[in-house]
């Protein structure tokens, strides 16, 4: 039981409702920010506004998981009004208070530093990445499906990355009948691929690797599908990106050349946000008492 405990859950999608419905259920006093058109009612939440909330007394803050974005502006599908989380905030929070959410950026790394409040990454947890990882290829699939006028059997993938999102996805296409390729940069990776009995190549190669693909799915966050990548991919190759934005893919290019490429992060959140939300609520709930008993351990 979370009884006692003083949470703000600011602003989020749907997953968003699992975490408060979790969290309400164990007791907690919940302060909802960010979800004036949320019809449902849950026991201990109340809706506020975030200049209306007391930080002095919260233990912990949950944020969307994308946190926020460079400007402090936290997105709420529940709410017309902008909601802005600045240092001002968190500086206002006793020395115990924990904020939570999926990743991060420079904004938010920034004012966690200056407030020195400790931050956790949920999706920089194994466990949580990997039940994520479930959704984000069901979601793959049918973004996939929806996008192309062939088959998943018989077609060529190409999944750049081999993490934890990456695996899942190589391992689900190859189940599904396409002759799949990962392309990844350690040799443990590599190995790690022909173990699987996928086709293994370095990413030095990738643009030469190209040259075949019906599909290709990108996990890995950085600039790696160039415009000469995109160049040596047949015209109908349809690329996925489920890097985090900005995404891993020259999105300008590919429009110029014809090829289609979706950027896709947020994938558990937009085709199973009641699954996603419970892998991140039953997670949270598991954190957020570790912290209550740490806390009264101080005492």
């Amino acid at each position: 039981m979370l009884t006692g405990m003083q949470i703000a859950i600011i602003g989020g999608d749907a997953r968003q409702l699992e975490i408060i419905r979790k969290l309400s259920e164990l007791d907690a006093k919940l302060s909802l920010i960010g979800f004036e058109q949320l019809d449902h009612a849950f026991p201990g939440a109340c809706k506020e506004k975030i200049g209306e909330i007391d930080f002095s007394v919260l233990d912990a803050i949950i944020l969307p998981v994308p946190g926020t974005n460079l400007e402090g502006e936290v997105d709420s599908i529940f709410s017309n009004e902008k909601v802005v989380f600045t240092g001002e905030y968190l500086q206002k929070t006793p020395e115990h208070c924990v904020v939570y959410s999926g990743i991060t950026n420079s904004y938010l790394t920034s004012i966690m530093e200056e407030s020195k409040r400790y931050h956790v990454q949920l999706f920089e947890r194994d466990d949580v990445a990997i039940y994520n990882s479930i959704p984000t290829v069901e979601g793959t699939i049918m973004m996939v499906i929806q996008n192309t006028d062939f088959t998943i059997h018989g077609s060529t993938c190409a999944v750049l990355g081999l993490g934890r999102v990456g695996m899942s996805v190589a391992r689900t296409f190859h189940h599904l009948g396409g002759k799949v390729k990962v392309g990844a940069r350690s040799t443990s990776h590599l190995a790690r691929i022909q173990e699987m009995g996928l086709q293994p190549f370095s990413l030095d190669e990738l643009q030469k690797e190209m040259s075949n693909v019906d599909i290709c799915i990108n996990t890995i966050p950085a600039k790696i599908v160039t415009a000469p990548v995109i160049n040596s991919m047949p015209l109908h190759t349809l690329i996925i990106d489920l890097a985090s934005k900005p995404g891993g893919t020259d999105f300008r290019y590919a429009e110029k050349r014809g090829v289609k490429a979706l950027l896709a992060p947020g994938l558990p959140g937009i085709v199973a946000p009641k699954s996603a939300g419970q892998i991140l609520a039953n997670v949270l709930s598991q954190l957020l008492f570790n912290q209550q008993q740490d806390k009264k351990g101080a005492e």
